[in-house]
């Protein structure tokens, strides 16, 4: 374990999960790509850390959904360590929610990362209606 996370996740059993949305996908990256031991992301990228209310971790205050975690179980995956966190609190901003207060993937603007082209992609589109489409095939 050569991350500089690893001794705080380790130590403290608590960590911030702060969700981007496509807006940030450049900080996400730098966050990412550069090392804490050297580098305060927050200055670099100009991003706001606030101190979370259940967790003693910051979170990043411009990114839309926040989950606040204690570490529920640790696995060793050769030369990588697993965390498993236990949800405490939930902090989604009003600008990301639908009129029904769920979360609206076309407001929050998602993203993810594709090794094979080694770039990032949004996940706003609907590919099919979940345990709806399959039922053309029978059993």
């Amino acid at each position: 374990p050569s991350r500089y996370t690893y001794p705080n996740l380790m130590e403290k059993r608590e960590f911030t999960i702060s969700i981007p949305s496509a807006d940030y996908v450049c900080e996400a990256d730098f966050f990412g790509i550069a090392s804490g031991e050297t580098t305060d992301k927050f200055a670099a990228t100009g991003l706001t850390p606030v101190k979370a209310s259940a967790v003693d971790a910051p979170y990043v205050g411009e990114f839309p959904v926040i989950l606040e975690c204690r570490v529920s179980a640790v696995t060793e995956i050769g030369a990588h360590t697993q965390f498993i966190g236990t949800i405490l609190d939930l902090k989604t901003d009003e600008s990301v929610l639908d009129a029904e207060g769920k979360p609206d993937r076309s407001k929050l603007r998602p993203f993810a990362y594709d090794p094979l082209q080694v770039e990032y992609f949004t996940m706003a589109a609907s590919a099919g209606k979940a345990f709806s489409c399959g039922k053309k095939f029978t059993v």
